[in-house]
């Protein structure tokens, strides 16, 4: 028999405002090693990586703002690198735009304006038996804060959760996940991150964040059973190259 080791995860942080939050923790929790690659503190984005599953967080910057964040154009080729070389991929709300410009949608300011608090995303159809997803109930409400939106998807995409506002809330492509929101974060990184909203907007974010504080039992629930759907899915792909391994 086998010695089943630790998978690996990298994890590329394009904003020292946006880490893993409690993510980290329930991933860890897992039995994940995790690899955080900081570009905004200097850290080379690589061009492919050998670890496990990639995860790719948000930030305040842009899809398109490859002339101030350099790094921006590395990530998106390494979100090509990890789709054709078919490794489990999670994007997350600058990484889920990140993800389908890469590989071929679009992204641009929100015609709705800022979408911001808890969110009731809707799976859809497609979404049963997704292996990321099919612990999650129906519907559920999951935080959000973000100004730009996925206009259009990749060619190749499946649209698995839809929002009121924006509807390009969960994706796939292939071996490569987005989801539009924020299920790392706790109400207290909603809270901090206040400071990015414009003045106007900052008395409904607090009242968003009163919010989240009040329904965060269910939302941390769901979040979590999205996790371990990503773990889940690492953990099997590599199960299965293990065995291809061991029968060569």
């Amino acid at each position: 028999m086998g010695i089943s080791r630790t998978i690996r995860i990298a994890v590329v942080q394009p904003d020292d405002k946006c880490d893993l939050d409690r993510m980290g923790e329930w991933l860890e929790q897992d039995g994940v090693e995790l690899r955080v690659i900081r570009p905004f503190a200097g850290d080379a984005v690589p061009a492919s990586i050998h670890d496990d599953a990639l995860i790719v967080l948000g930030g305040a910057m842009g899809v398109h703002d490859g002339d101030a964040y350099p790094y921006i154009d590395d990530i998106k080729s390494l979100l090509r690198a990890t789709a054709d070389a078919d490794l489990p991929t999670l994007g997350v709300c600058l990484g889920a735009q990140l993800l389908a410009d890469a590989l071929g949608g679009e992204v641009a300011v929100g015609g709705e304006g800022l979408e911001s608090g808890l969110v009731r995303i809707r799976l859809l159809d497609d979404a049963v038996g997704d292996p990321l997803v099919k612990s999650l109930p129906a519907q559920m409400l999951m935080p959000s804060l973000h100004f730009d939106a996925i206009t259009r998807l990749p060619r190749d995409a499946v649209l698995l959760g839809t929002g009121e506002v924006y509807p390009n809330q969960v994706f796939r492509v292939g071996s490569s996940w987005g989801v539009q929101f924020h299920p790392e974060i706790s109400p207290t990184r909603f809270v901090e991150w206040r400071d990015e909203v414009p003045m106007p907007l900052l008395a409904e974010v607090d009242a968003q964040a009163r919010e989240f504080e009040s329904a965060d039992t269910a939302v941390s629930d769901d979040a979590r059973h999205l996790t371990r759907g990503f773990v889940g899915i690492v953990r099997g792909r590599r199960a299965d190259a293990g065995s291809r391994d061991g029968h060569s």
